[in-house]
């Protein structure tokens, strides 16, 4: 007599840590289609797809958190945030590479 295996299918993410477009403007207190926009303007990055569905680093927070600060707070627009981040990003680059350059004293 054969046996017959059932195998359930599950459906996951593509990992854990990783938060749903929905879940992502939830936490920055943002609506999900300006994150969407933020996307497509190259603001912020989905670490990974499935089909349409885009997921992101929990790094994302507090990124779009700022995004809405410049916006809100300072009147800065999409172009203007860009240049913003990107001077953020390079300060924090340089920050690190001081640090690192301090321990090895």
């Amino acid at each position: 007599m054969t046996t017959l295996h059932r195998y359930e299918i599950v459906f996951r993410r593509p990992d854990s840590r990783l938060l749903t477009l929905e879940l992502l403007a939830a936490h920055a207190d943002i609506h999900p289609a300006l994150v969407e926009r933020f996307v497509e303007c190259g603001l912020i990055e989905p670490s990974a797809r499935e089909g349409a569905r885009m997921f992101f680093d929990a790094a994302a927070v507090p990124r779009l958190r700022t995004i809405r600060r410049l916006r809100e707070n300072l009147g800065i627009n999409v172009a203007g945030i860009a240049v913003v981040l990107d001077l953020l990003d390079k300060l924090a680059a340089l920050q690190r590479e001081n640090e690192l350059q301090r321990s090895r004293l």
